[in-house]
């Protein structure tokens, strides 16, 4: 299966999966498919197989079809109009970042530009390795304060509603300032930033 399609499958696989109200887990269990493989699919990360790709419609109870539509990438506009997706207070998709823990929002609709992700910056200490995202990342500091670190600029402190723009492709991470708690909101391209 091709790149685009495999992503494309693996989107829908996702939505289906979020309207059954079932975790990456259950789905992982219904199907007999690993679940390191399945979020993989999930994330358009690897290609989908054509044994996997019957197992999860068996347990979506869905027909191929209905998952792999070559007609559909080619005809539907990027942009579907009137569409919207709506995050309640402590909902969103659970997200581990980099060691930062979060819920990311929209993560229901097929086709998005960018991925807005709430993260949580406890420690005052950085960690583990530089992140990077696809295209451009927007950060803006919802409580407490933060230090955005890069592999290009020194370390950048940021306070409640500070907000940087930067090249997602440029290493960054993320630690709490003065020792406080604090939330800020992700904006970026791509289904997940990866580590170095």
């Amino acid at each position: 299966m091709t790149a685009g399609l495999s992503a494309a499958a693996g989107a829908a696989i996702r939505r289906l999966r979020h309207a059954r109200g079932w975790t990456l887990a259950e789905l992982s269990a219904r199907a007999e498919v690993p679940l390191s493989s399945l979020s993989k699919v999930e994330l358009g990360q690897t290609s989908l197989g054509y044994e996997v790709l019957i197992r999860l419609c068996r347990a979506l109870e869905v027909d191929v079809d209905h998952l792999v539509k070559p007609e559909s990438l080619d005809s539907a506009p990027h942009h579907q109009p009137g569409r919207r997706a709506v995050v309640r207070a402590g909902e969103g998709e659970p997200r581990d970042i980099g060691g930062l823990t979060g819920r990311a929002g929209a993560t229901d609709l097929l086709r998005r530009d960018f991925t807005p992700v709430m993260l949580d910056v406890v420690d005052g200490q950085r960690t583990g390795r530089l992140l990077r995202t696809q295209g451009d990342a927007y950060l803006v500091v919802l409580s407490g304060a933060v230090a955005l670190h890069s592999d290009v600029y020194a370390p950048l402190s940021l306070g409640v509603g500070d907000g940087v723009y930067f090249d997602g492709g440029m290493g960054f991470a993320l630690t709490a300032e003065q020792g406080q708690k604090s939330q800020v909101l992700l904006i970026h391209q791509g289904a997940n930033p990866i580590e170095d």
